[in-house]
Order: C-alpha cells, then structure tokens, then sequence
C-alpha cells in the first residue's frame, strides 16, 4: 500500500512540476543540432529506486562503469582495492568532479546513496545488490570504505549504480521528491527542460570529468507508441529509435537510414504470479502450460526470428547451463502432464480439475506490441491444448492482484544480476512471490565465491533448481533493432545490450551527428 501511496504522490508532483512553454516539435526545431531519440514516458528519473531507464547513462555516473564488451572499468572511482580478510572494497574518488550544480563530488555522495538504497523505506528494487554491506566508512573526501558480510562476486559491477548528490537529497522521501523531476548528476549531459508527456531535453556538460560529448543537446522525445516511433522515424521527427523487428522492416535499403541489428541478454516469458490462489492450488501444472508452447513460432512471427528462443535466465552468458530441462514444444506431453495430475478434458475442449477450469489470463504492459503480440499468440497456443488462457491488457500492473504477466529481464553483465534479486525469495525484483530453497541456495553459492568453477557449478545447480520448479515460462530472447539517420555516428554495433535494448549509450560522448 505504501508504493501505490507514494506512485500517487509522485504523479500528483509530476503535475505541479510540469513545464510551460510551447510543445516539443517547436523546441526541436529551435535546436536543429539536438539529436532527438524515441523515448518512452518517464514519471520520475530516479536511478536509485527504479533500475531501468535509458536516461541515467547520460545523466549520472557510477563509481565504476562498463564498456562496450560489458567489462568493469573506472568512472568516478579511478582505482579500488579489495582486503579479502576483512571483505572490504575501497573506493579512491577521481579529484575536480562537480554535480551539475557546481558543487564538488565527495565521498559522502556515495555512503548516502547507496544506504537510501539499502533503506527498506525507500522500497528499492535495486537493494538486494547491496544486502551484504555491513558498513560504509568515509575517512576522507577522496575515499570510501566497503565492508561486506561476504563476498560478492558481482559487487563492482552494482557499483555502476549511479551516485546521487547528498546536498539535494538529504531528509528528501524518495518516492516522491522533487528532485526525480529536476534531477541533478555528475553526467555527460544535464536537464535543461522537462515538458510533460512530451520531451525531456539535455544540454552538453561542458565541464564533464571525462571530456565534453560531441553533440550539443540530445532530446528524449516522448512516443510510448511502438507503431508511432516507425511512423515518426520516417517522417523525420526522430534521429533514433529502438523499433519491433516488424517496423524495421520498413527501413531496410531505405535511403538516409542505418540500421543497428544488436544482440541483447533480454528475454521474455509468462510470470506466473504465486500470490493469487489458481497457482497455489496449480502450480504442479506450470509444466504443462510450458511444453503447450510453441516458442520458435512466437519468435518468428512476432520478432521476425531476431533472437534465440529461451529456456532460461542465463543463456547469453558464460555461466548458461545448456544441459537443462527446457519444456520442448510437445502438446502431447503437456496434455499428458494435465491427466497425470487429475485433470479432465471436458466436452469445450478445456481442461478442469475438482470441477475448475484450467486457465489464466496474461496480463499486458500498455504500449508494448511485441509483449502484447507474444502474449496472444502464446495464449492462442495454450488454448488449442485445452488451457483457457486470455490476455488483458490493464490501466496499472497489480502485481499482487494478477494471475501472470509477459514479463521482461536479462543483464550482459555478472550472472547475478536479474537473477539473485528477480528469483531469490522475498527479493526486490522478485514480482512473482517465487520461492524456492534449492534456488536460494545456489544464488547465494554463486555470488559468495570469484572461483570461475565453483561459479559454473553453483550456477549449473541453480538452473536445474529453477526448471524443475519454473517460475516463468520463458519465450524468447528479443534482439534490439534500432534505427538512425545516416548523419549519427559512433554506435558500437558489437556491445551486447540488456533489458529493453538499454545501454547503447555508453559511449555517448564519442557519437557525432550531422544534419
């Protein structure tokens, strides 16, 4: 109750703090060297609280960052140390970093953002990356002092999470303050404006520690429509764009267009949600419901075969487990796996057990035809088996209140991220209410140890774990297909990208633009 009080508050903010002025086409055009991108809506900008988000490369920095092979490298950290006996990271901070404001960056910044985080108020999906620490010293401006509980094999990768300014934010609620709307970071690129539902506009930091981008202003175009960004990319309107394989379609050989065919760690499958009472009572016949589906068909029709079809969290990274069951397309055996647990098929074609029918309905994110498509075909295969299955596509996500959701995950980076929190019980990600020992162990093995073999196996074991108790029925990994104007130069074509296609960003100060 307490998140929708604070959703609440902050769209009630969000009004206030809406900008004046004219609309976003007018301002585009008073800025004809902005590059304008096709962004979805955001409500907030607020990194320590909600993970994903285009924008946070641009505006914030991390004490470490990724490069484009998705390897931990320096950004406001230049260097660190790890003292095994004592589990403890320290961080040395790079000198002359200011926040867009002006105000020098210090260690404080980091001890305050990372215990907001930590805060079980603030309600972050991010904490379980940082459950281990124990303590955070800051003995000088320069330094700070990670002390864990145990090892955390992924714990420099979590320390990409961009730094907030403690000057701004101190005694602020975090689920409702202004800042998230006028946000202020150490990054490349600063807000300049903010016009609701319309565009959110950035202006080069000049001053940025790591030298100045190349393109002067770069204008997150608000077009949570996928079928509006294809529209919109031709006719001139936007100079980039993430499109469903369908739309880039229209672009291939079209002059004055490039497009960026790149591969992603981000799958999707059916969340069954083990709150609601059908899957307490049915959660036996999830296996069913995954052999029932048809995944290589889904992902030819729906994403034009870009991707791979998926049986797992980890495929697209070096601790994939390939030996694993994976719910081969096999109606035969789902019908099967139905009569063995005492189901019958009526006269409608649909299954029933102690007099109920077998079937769920897959809740839909608004805006999201490629979800929306994999939903109904998904549920249209379901159907045929004798599992009544529909698809809705609600106003707000209960995540407490529905049967299942086409959800989305997958990171190119450590194995423990999107698993640990997304499968481990009670975790920050973990919207389904999944629980299973065997899996908390084997994420909990895996992410205490660096030793690459004791890793493979914990996470061998793991994936095993999770497939013989599945928490989704995953569908397919869907490869990004963005689409630029000829002028925009600098995308690395070969860096894996994660969920929703983010990270294309990474190296936003050596991209250029021509118009």
């Amino acid at each position: 109750m307490s998140r929708v009080i604070a959703v609440l508050s902050a769209l009630a903010l969000l009004l206030c703090l809406a900008a004046c002025g004219g609309n976003a086409e007018q301002y585009i055009d008073k800025n004809p060297s902005a590059l304008v991108y096709a962004s979805g809506d955001y409500t907030r900008i607020n990194p320590a609280l909600d993970e994903h988000g285009e924008i946070n490369l641009l505006l914030f920095d991390g004490l470490t960052a990724h490069d484009g092979e998705n390897q931990v490298v320096p950004s406001l950290a230049e260097s660190w140390d790890f003292d095994p006996d004592a589990c403890a990271y320290t961080f040395h901070l790079r000198e002359g970093v200011r926040w867009h404001d002006g105000q020098p960056f210090i260690a404080e910044d980091v001890k305050f953002t990372i215990e907001a985080i930590m805060n079980p108020e603030n309600e972050s999906e991010n904490a379980p990356d940082f459950e281990d620490v124990l303590e955070i010293a800051v003995p000088d401006d320069r330094t700070a002092v990670f002390y864990l509980a145990a090892p955390n094999a992924a714990f420099l990768d979590y320390m990409t999470m961009p730094v907030l300014p403690k000057h701004l934010l101190e005694g602020e609620d975090f689920q409702t303050s202004g800042f998230f709307r006028n946000p202020v970071g150490t990054g490349p690129y600063k807000l300049e404006r903010w016009e609701e539902g319309q565009a959110i506009t950035l202006i080069r930091n000049d001053d940025y520690f790591k030298g100045p981008a190349q393109i002067p202003s770069i204008v997150f175009k608000i077009v949570p429509d996928d079928n509006a960004k294809a529209l919109q990319m031709q006719s001139g309107e936007l100079d980039l764009a993430l499109l469903t394989p369908k739309d880039t379609e229209r672009f291939q050989n079209r002059e004055g267009f490039s497009i960026y065919q790149m591969q992603t760690s981000d799958y999707r499958g059916i969340l069954f949600n083990f709150q609601h009472s059908f899957w307490q009572k049915n959660r036996d016949l999830i296996p069913a419901v995954c052999c029932a589906l048809d995944r290589q068909a889904i992902l030819d029709a729906v994403a034009l075969g870009r991707g791979i079809t998926a049986y797992g969290p980890l495929q697209r990274n070096v601790y994939n487990y390939s030996d694993v069951e994976r719910y081969d397309y096999d109606p035969q055996r789902a019908e099967q796996i139905l009569l063995d647990a005492g189901c019958v098929k009526d006269a409608d074609g649909f299954f029933y057990r102690d007099g109920e029918k077998i079937g769920f309905v897959i809740s839909v994110g608004a805006g999201d035809q490629v979800r929306l498509d994999m939903a109904q075909a998904a549920a249209q295969q379901l159907r045929e088996t004798g599992i009544d299955c529909s698809v809705d596509i609600p106003a707000v996500v209960d995540w407490a209140g529905q049967m299942a959701y086409l959800i989305g995950w997958g990171s190119p980076f450590d194995a423990d991220d999107h698993t640990y929190k997304v499968f481990g019980t009670g975790k920050g990600a973990n919207y389904s209410g999944y629980s299973n020992p065997l899996v908390d162990q084997y994420l909990a093995q895996a992410r205490e140890t660096d030793d690459p073999a004791l890793r493979k196996e914990a996470y061998a074991n793991f994936q095993k774990a999770l497939a013989d108790d599945p928490a989704f029925a995953f569908l397919c990994y869907v490869d990004a297909d963005y689409v630029a104007v000829d002028g925009l130069k600098g995308i690395d074509r070969n860096t894996v990208m994660g969920h929703h296609g983010v990270g294309i960003f990474w190296n936003i100060t050596e991209w250029t633009l021509e118009k």
